[in-house]
């Protein structure tokens, strides 16, 4: 057993586990933590607990300290530079006739390395934007090429349904969503009702898609042919949640059929 503690990383909500080494945390601090590529910034959002090595990742990464008023001011200088780098970014990449669209760009806490993330249509060589952003920084540069579901969770927004982006806000990982699900729920296939703001298929299909296959395992299928003491009839509409399902017969009798 382990006792770690969940962090999450310059303000996004995806959680990462860190060996607590022996300090006394509680949530909302913020702490320094050790990564592979040098030093991070985080905030604890789950309170130390014991864990198996099953369900961690290893080798695990170590709280390195508490975060101190030093360390709050240079993350806050820091992410100020960040967003400087965007703007030198465009600028190079549009002298190199580069089609790109940076999302965002954030440094490792002690600067060990910068981190760029955008969007392009195709693949990008950017092998010459990166060398003349080092020679810049001063530091190795990875950039990294996201979809449209990423962009959308790093810019936030309002979905249909009027709540901010589920990405946004608690969702830490996409989980595969496919037409199926909205065919399975009975929702129009029009892709204005089933597409979120990033285009692709709304990750809430996914929610209540398990219980919608679970509930359909007790009910007929729709167009299907179904005995009732008016005779034979077929099945006209269901109810999955009220659990009923309409048969109408030959001589254009309804029946409510209770499950």
């Amino acid at each position: 057993m382990y006792t770690v503690v969940g962090v999450s990383l310059d303000g996004s909500n995806k959680i990462y586990y860190f060996d607590i080494n022996n300090f006394q945390l509680r949530k909302n601090q913020f702490v320094i933590v050790e990564l592979d590529n040098g030093l991070g910034y985080g905030k604890v959002v789950v309170s130390p607990k014991t864990e198996t090595k099953e369900n961690l990742i290893f080798p695990l990464k170590k709280v390195l300290r508490i975060a101190n008023k030093e360390d709050k001011e240079k993350y806050t200088r820091t992410r100020k530079e960040s967003l400087n780098v965007i703007k030198k970014a465009k600028s190079i990449a549009a002298k190199l006739n580069l089609n790109m669209n940076f999302v965002d760009a954030h440094f490792t806490f002690d600067k060990n390395q910068l981190f760029i993330r955008y969007t392009a249509d195709d693949r990008i060589d950017f092998r010459e934007l990166a060398k003349k952003l080092a020679q810049v920084y001063k530091t190795r540069i990875e950039l990294r090429q996201i979809g449209v579901r990423d962009k959308a969770k790093q810019l936030g927004g309002l979905g249909p349904c009027g709540r901010m982006l589920c990405c946004a806000t608690f969702l830490s990982d996409f989980e595969s969503v496919s037409i199926n699900m909205a065919k399975n729920q009975y929702l129009s296939l029009s892709p204005t009702k089933i597409n979120g703001v990033c285009g692709r298929l709304l990750c809430c299909l996914n929610y209540e898609d398990e219980i919608y296959t679970e509930l359909k395992k007790m009910m007929p299928e729709i167009g299907s042919k179904y005995k009732t003491e008016n005779g034979l009839g077929e099945v006209v509409e269901i109810n999955l949640f009220k659990k009923y399902f309409l048969v109408e017969t030959d001589d254009k009798i309804i029946e409510r059929i209770d499950v």
